[in-house]
């Protein structure tokens, strides 16, 4: 019997079959005949879409297509055997050729295209990306000639303003939410008046925005979990830059998110322990960050309209609340004079402490606010800061705090101490009367009060731009400007129509003698801002909240109005978008082109 173990190796080793071999060299034949046959050309094609890319500016006249075509297909030889990089030059050359010639027509000049466009724009991308004060446009703004106009309902104190162009929202004390349109400034409304037949002029055009929605809460639904509002004083309100969401918080411990669009609400969040006391979008995104008195930060996120995590840190209540781009914000402690920077990607923070003095970097008490000239008036007696209640961004490494001594603070990451301070920002209350500081029947009038300053109580900011604006109780909105080497904050002027002779913010009080030399009378709330036309080319237009009373409290009551004031601030000559052109020689840009 056979094995297959006993037989030898060369009859163990199996045969290949006939057909099987024939067929693999069949195969190996069919290959290589494909690999030397040339594929059908596809230049025509190709040189049809060349045809249309580099024909873009020829009108709708058919003959010279049909020109351009014969064209194309009579180079179709020449370019036969250019590679794929000479292809890609040759196109680009074309379109470069399709541009200068559109230029040429409408009359622009190239070497201005390209250092006033092209420059500019990459100036900004590079320093939009690093986060960093890039914009210098506060020179170039006519702040003294800004028009006023005031808008108000039947509300109480205007607490807070939030802008999404061109709507408006604004919340007050008495549980209203108000979504306003605002008219443009070349695009007035006239308003709809019937005409006399003696009335020789047309009726004044419309500078009121108008009144779109309204909500109202009820504060009797304050044990009912289900209802969908507030039920106490709405604190802050905050816009989206989408458009698409309003977020506001309120004494009532509530965030409210609201649909922009009607005004109807989508998702309450109870999960503070105090009122809610600012909010803040990062811009370009739906991430919201809030602020309350329960010592807390807390980030939302409304595209899925759910809580994400807390932030912890702060020994007093925050007040207030800033972010920008990058996935930070900036918060302050009120009563624990400390600002923090969250950085919320690291989980960390970096604590600025303050408390110092409002005489503070400044050697002569005048020097800062008459445009560096010495006077006369003798020092002011320095004021301890008690609260930090206000905070804005400048850029991602700079940001700026208002405070109840009136100092305004400015601050650098790289130091936990303010970089510069400018006290006593918007000047002093005049002293008591003895009837008013004493408790006593008969006062001693041997025991007068001393003056006291202002609070900063609103700050807004530019993003990445040199332009601060602060405001107060004493019917003026301040600018600021930051120095270029951000070292450095200021005066400007006052935002309106102002005599310099009545303009004083020095040690003796102004006196409120015409209600057209303040430019918002009452208690400055809040302050929003932003630019119109193309990159701010438009001008500026500022939005405050103004009330007669402080958004948390009634321990000042002054004259005035519940309501808005928008000033219209227009560029001095074509704005640039504040961004300074490079220094750049014109032989040079010659030898590169």
């Amino acid at each position: 019997m056979s094995s297959f173990f006993k037989t030898s190796a060369s009859q163990r080793k199996r045969k290949r079959d006939t057909s099987v071999a024939q067929s693999s060299a069949t195969k190996k034949k069919i290959t290589a005949e494909t690999l030397n046959s040339k594929p059908p050309s596809d230049r025509p094609a190709r040189a049809a879409r060349d045809e249309s890319i580099s024909g873009s500016e020829s009108g709708d006249d058919e003959t010279p297509r049909r020109a351009d075509d014969d064209e194309a297909l009579s180079s179709e030889s020449e370019t036969e055997d250019e590679t794929g990089a000479e292809r890609r030059l040759r196109l680009a050359e074309q379109y470069l050729e399709n541009i200068k010639g559109e230029a040429e027509t409408v009359g622009f000049d190239a070497e201005e295209i390209d250092r006033d466009l092209i420059a500019e724009r990459l100036r900004e991308d590079a320093a939009a990306t690093k986060g960093r004060l890039y914009r210098h446009i506060t020179s170039g703004l006519d702040f003294s000639a800004a028009s006023r106009t005031l808008f108000r309902a039947d509300t109480q104190s205007t607490t807070s303003v939030a802008v999404c162009s061109p709507y408006v929202y604004t919340v007050s004390k008495d549980i209203t939410l108000i979504k306003w349109e605002l008219l443009a400034p070349n695009n007035l409304v006239l308003r709809k008046k019937k005409m006399s037949v003696t009335t020789k002029s047309p009726p004044p055009a419309r500078r009121r925005p108008i009144k779109l929605l309204y909500t109202r809460g009820n504060k009797n639904e304050a044990r009912n979990p289900k209802y969908m509002h507030h039920t106490a004083p709405i604190l802050t309100v905050a816009a989206s830059s989408d458009g698409k969401y309003v977020a506001t918080g309120g004494a009532d411990k509530r965030l409210i998110i609201w649909s922009a669009a009607d005004l109807k609400p989508l998702r309450i969040f109870t999960q503070h322990r105090d009122a809610v006391t600012s909010l803040a979008f990062r811009r370009g995104t739906n991430q919201l960050y809030s602020s309350s008195k329960d010592r807390t930060i807390k980030t939302w996120s409304l595209d899925e309209l759910g809580y994400m995590e807390t932030l912890f840190g702060h020994q007093d209540e925050v007040v207030d609340i800033a972010a920008l781009t990058l996935e930070r914000c900036v918060s302050v402690g009120a009563r624990d004079r400390t600002a923090r920077l969250w950085k919320v990607v690291e989980e960390s923070q970096l604590v600025f402490r303050g408390g110092g003095t409002s005489e503070k970097r400044t050697s002569n008490p005048r020097e800062n606010f008459v445009n560096g000239e010495t006077t006369k008036f003798p020092p002011r007696v320095s004021y301890a800061e008690g609260s930090i209640d206000r905070v804005a961004m400048v850029d991602e490494e700079t940001f700026v705090t208002g405070s109840d001594n009136g100092s305004l603070s400015l601050w650098s990451l790289h130091k936990k101490k303010p970089v510069f301070t400018v006290p006593v920002a918007h000047g002093l209350d005049p002293a008591l009367r003895p009837e008013e500081a004493s408790a006593e029947e008969i006062p001693d009038p041997r025991v007068p009060g001393e003056p006291q300053p202002r609070w900063v109580t609103a700050l807004a900011t530019v993003p990445y731009s040199d332009l601060i604006l602060s405001g107060s109780w004493d019917g003026r909105v301040r600018i600021w400007k930051v120095s270029e080497d951000k070292k450095r904050i200021d005066e400007v002027g006052v935002l309106g129509q102002i005599s310099v002779e009545e303009e004083s913010n020095g040690y003796v009080d102004v006196p409120e003698t015409k209600d057209q030399e303040m430019s918002a009378r009452g208690i400055i709330n809040d302050i929003e801002v932003f630019e119109r036309g193309d990159r701010g080319k438009g001008g500026l237009c500022v939005i405050v909240a103004t009330g007669k009373e402080h958004r948390f409290g009634r321990w000042k009551t002054l004259k005035g109005k519940n309501g808005a004031v928008i000033f219209e601030v227009s560029p001095r000559e074509p704005a640039t978008n504040g961004v300074k052109p490079m220094d750049v020689d014109s032989s040079e840009i010659q030898s590169k082109t």
